[in-house]
């Protein structure tokens, strides 16, 4: 089927099936296979006929999925490439992380809600799709994975080594990674803009989040606004985050708490010395805290 025949039946399929091809395209891709229980489960349909959309997706793409008896599921095959779906990390990632199933509504530039909004633009930083396609194909499922890595921490320019990736994370910035290291023997985050290639391995992970303990348990962060603002900007800054008292409560998991405290621009010195008006909180826990982000307090 040519990509024109391909692009007039979407435009003529209604939004909801559309919808479903496209979850079905980026779960084959980014997951390494999809079944029909995943379709059944992610939009509340009968067994028949997330059948009948798995049919449908055959005869749209027929060189893109290959039946997997053993896996009871669809997994893509040399040939693939997208054809419902934008498989561009920038789209996909973001839908991974608000659990969503479709990337776009049908309404085009018109503003569904008729109320303007802007974001910053916010450089993507990363990798092509299948890099990204090996990395989360290796989370979904819970398999080791071999990647070349660009650590600002490293001498080498370039490092290979082997992890076991348990969980996307996203910083506001930037894309992580958290998976356990087989080179230093720890759990810790790895940026998937320096991951110049990568490689799912056959054998599965022997870690998996449950032992990562930070990132399993979480901590109160305290935050109060900054002793160098006049007091009524402390009290609109109190108000500005929704505290009832003098200070502002946040649940935080540990593996995360030094990038909270870079996205809030917290004031981390002991003596609080930074500008009040750049940096406008500061930790009111910071012995409790700091153990967990050291790297945050230097």
């Amino acid at each position: 089927m040519t990509g024109d025949s391909v692009s007039k039946q979407l435009e003529e399929m209604k939004w909801s099936t559309r919808q479903r091809l496209q979850y079905i395209e980026i779960m084959a891709f980014y997951c390494g296979v999809v079944t029909r229980n995943d379709v059944v489960r992610a939009f509340g349909i009968s067994d028949a006929a997330a059948t009948k959309d798995l049919a449908l997706y055959g005869r749209l793409a027929p060189d893109n999925l290959i039946y997997r008896q053993s896996l009871f599921g669809y997994v893509p095959s040399p040939l693939f490439r997208e054809c419902v779906a934008d498989l561009s990390p920038e789209a996909v990632l973001p839908m991974m992380a608000h659990n969503l199933t479709s990337m776009s509504g049908p309404y085009g530039e018109q503003r569904i809600f008729g109320i303007p909004a802007e974001s910053l633009p916010i450089p993507a930083r990363l990798p092509d799709k299948l890099i990204t396609a090996q990395v989360l194909r290796a989370v979904a499922q819970r398999k080791k994975l071999h990647i070349h890595y660009h650590s600002l921490s490293d001498r080498d320019s370039e490092h290979a080594r082997i992890i076991e990736p348990h969980s996307l994370c996203h910083n506001g910035l930037r894309w992580h990674i958290r998976a356990y290291s087989e080179e230093t023997f720890d759990f810790r985050d790895f940026v998937l803009s320096r991951i110049a290639a990568a490689e799912m391995l056959d054998e599965g992970s022997e870690s998996s989040a449950q032992y990562d303990e930070d990132w399993v348990e979480t901590l109160s962060l305290e935050l109060a606004p900054h002793p160098g603002l006049p007091e009524k900007k402390r009290l609109n800054l109190l108000m500005d985050y929704g505290a009832t008292g003098e200070t502002i409560t946040m649940e935080v998991r540990r593996a995360l708490l030094g990038y909270l405290l870079q996205q809030l621009s917290v004031d981390t010195t002991a003596d609080h010395s930074r500008n009040p008006h750049a940096y406008q909180l500061i930790v009111a826990n910071r012995d409790e805290v700091e153990p967990y982000a050291e790297w945050a307090f230097r």
